[in-house]
């Protein structure tokens, strides 16, 4: 009878040692695993240290990760999950995932203003394209969600490790902030949408709010000065989009309330990131996308202050510049766009650029002449462009190649710096290429 493998059990929703405890209730005999002779017994004492409901501190993330996105194991570590074989699928399925719906469904949200803007009249677009669109993003966010839950459901102490993940614990936002595009971008007008809808999903992101703002402000190891990256731009703007939802459905008083939440921490993290990253390297060229989310939050504020207000006043206005600013300051730096290597952190192009041209839009409302229409007409081109492209290389890399979802090793790191036997040993160790090459000759 072929025994089931244990590897992986550390981090499913039940574990090694509740499944050993369900057994010897059941009256079954246990086995103690075998040792590796070729890893040694240090690589079991190494991982009975371990314990199996903690989680690694932000410094040791820091300290075994390496990277902009803290997703790359440093050489001197050693993953407590197999590197050299293809991982269960749920294990690979990281939370950044959801970038692929705040890409689509943005798009969706962007249809339905040059179809209502009058300042669009000219371009005479159909409500076909935004039905289609949407009912594209609803799949798209179904299908992500489903999977996702599947992994909280059989690898929750995977789900665990992310979420105390000093940058993938920003992406946990991307769900809720993804569903309030899909409301805004509905093929309808958003004050026939009952507002129970915006309070349901308000909710979760003034929870989430609380959580990581507290520790920006109060947490050792999870101070903004030592955890700031650009993809907490992610848990600022989630704000801004509730409160433009909010506004469009008719209510006031929480919509301010959300937005000025986020604009006081939006400057708080927007000095921080300016002044210098925590690790203080240069980041690797498939990561640099990142960098487009410091566009996302001030075009979303001035589209949300622009109605909450009623007009696209001089405070909108001035919100709206920083986000073109900024936009135009990524784009001329063409090197950042050399000899890119494709990973889901390219969906970072998409959210952005589509919010700066929404963002124009309805400036180009406000300020109606034809540059401001044919600069919004580019930037939604752009976006279009872009959205298009990134898609179906995903779908590319997806189908095709396989290899959209390689290990994920942030999620496998020791809760303690490894021994220096165990350094020494992985150090040694031949790559499966190597090993590969010389069975062959």
């Amino acid at each position: 009878m072929r025994k089931r493998d244990r590897r992986f059990d550390r981090l499913r929703t039940f574990s090694g040692r509740l499944d050993r405890q369900l057994s010897t209730l059941r009256g079954l005999s246990q086995e103690l695993p075998a040792a590796d002779p070729e890893r040694g017994s240090a690589n079991i004492s190494e991982e009975d240290t371990d314990e199996d409901h903690d989680v690694p501190t932000a410094g040791r993330y820091f300290a075994a990760l390496e990277g902009a996105e803290l997703d790359t194991l440093r050489s001197t570590e050693v993953a407590v999950l197999p590197k050299d074989e293809l991982w269960p699928f749920l294990l690979r399925f990281p939370i950044s995932a959801f970038g692929m719906c705040l890409g689509v469904s943005s798009q969706a949200m962007l249809w339905k203003t040059l179809e209502s803007e009058p300042s669009m009249a000219f371009l005479r677009v159909r409500p076909a394209a935004n039905h289609v669109l949407w009912w594209v993003s609803v799949a798209l966010t179904a299908v992500i969600s489903i999977v996702y839950l599947l992994k909280v459901v059989f690898y929750f102490e995977a789900v665990r490790r992310e979420f105390h993940h000093p940058v993938r614990v920003n992406f946990f936002f991307a769900p809720w902030v993804a569903c309030l595009f899909l409301v805004k971008g509905v093929p309808l007008p958003e004050w026939e949408i009952h507002h129970v809808f915006w309070y349901l999903l308000m909710a979760p992101i003034l929870c989430l709010d609380l959580k990581i703002y507290g520790q920006w402000m109060s947490s050792g190891e999870r101070r903004l000065s030592k955890v700031a990256n650009p993809s907490n731009h992610l848990a600022v703007v989630g704000n801004f989009v509730g409160a433009l939802l909010g506004a469009r459905m008719g209510l006031r008083e929480l919509p301010i309330f959300f937005f000025a939440a986020g604009l006081a921490h939006y400057a708080v993290l927007f000095v921080t990131l300016y002044q210098r990253l925590p690790t203080n390297m240069q980041l690797p060229k498939e990561l640099h996308p990142v960098f487009f989310l410091f566009v996302a939050a001030p075009s979303v504020a001035s589209m949300a202050w622009a109605r909450i207000s009623g007009e696209f006043n001089n405070s909108a206005k001035l919100l709206y510049f920083i986000s073109l600013f900024l936009y135009v300051s990524l784009v001329v730096r063409v090197n950042l766009f050399r000899g890119l290597r494709f990973s889901l952190a390219w969906w970072a192009y998409t959210f952005p650029m589509t919010s700066v041209a929404l963002a124009t839009v309805l400036y180009a409302s406000e300020v109606n002449n034809m540059l401001t229409q044919m600069l919004a007409v580019g930037l939604s081109g752009i976006a279009v462009v872009t959205v298009i492209g990134v898609l179906a290389t995903t779908v590319y890399h997806a189908f095709v190649r396989g290899d959209l979802f390689p290990n994920d090793v942030s999620i496998a790191i020791t809760q303690k710096r490894p021994k220096f036997s165990n350094i020494l040993a992985h150090l040694r160790s031949p790559t499966p290429a190597s090993s590969s090459s010389s069975s062959s000759s």
